[in-house]
């Protein structure tokens, strides 16, 4: 689409035409953003000399259900935004895009901290007790290469429901990356799935596999 021009002479780029653009390249900075309206901080340090205020530590008690409304009140603003500039169809397609990404991402971390890519030391992640701030989960098969588990509740599916956003746009935002985490963690591993509460089922059903 071509840009067109401005009463100063300068030209602007179409909104549409701008989102699509842009959207790959921002998508990590923007889709993390959330709202710090109305909480209430306590300094835990006093102001370091020569120490910016806004570098001070700071104790923010939240519930998980609200750090997640927090991580994700701008990710939910931007998507409404694809959503009526874009439609549904090419929303999907950027967020699979950015979700895939940040899937990788993840494996990455996880990676740099892990002893080895081992199958074991992959799945050792879902045996954390920090899962449970945001998911309720069921351990059903666990051999030395496969490990399945069972989502009976999930914080960020019920935030994408309450915002009318789950579905296959919030599988998009969100379930997506599940399947590219294993794979770059590494290549021989893979997850399958046909069950989401996203998608409106009953359960998410995943299954880690080590086909090496």
């Amino acid at each position: 689409m071509m840009p067109k021009e401005c009463s100063g002479g300068c030209k602007t780029i179409d909104r549409r035409a701008l989102l699509t653009r842009t959207v790959p390249a921002c998508a990590v900075a923007c889709l993390g953003l959330g709202k710090i309206e109305g909480l209430s901080t306590t300094v835990l340090t006093g102001k370091l000399q020569g120490q910016h205020k806004f570098d001070v530590p700071q104790e923010i008690s939240l519930s998980p259900r609200q750090r997640g409304q927090l991580a994700i009140g701008g990710a939910l603003e931007l998507i409404g935004v694809f959503r009526d500039e874009l439609g549904d169809e090419e929303s999907i397609r950027i967020l699979n895009q950015f979700s895939a990404e940040r899937g990788r991402q993840s494996a990455r971390r996880q990676l740099a901290g892990a002893p080895d890519n081992s199958f074991q030391s992959f799945v050792q992640i879902f045996r954390s007790p920090t899962m449970e701030s945001s998911l309720t989960l069921d351990i059903v098969e666990d051999t030395e290469n496969v490990f399945a588990l069972e989502v009976r509740e999930c914080l960020w599916a019920e935030l994408f429901r309450d915002a009318g956003m789950d579905g296959e746009i919030g599988h998009a935002a969100v379930c997506n990356m599940d399947y590219f985490w294993p794979t770059e963690f590494n290549p021989a591993f893979k997850m399958e799935r046909d069950k989401t509460l996203m998608q409106g089922h009953d359960i998410c059903n995943h299954r880690y596999i080590n086909t090496a």
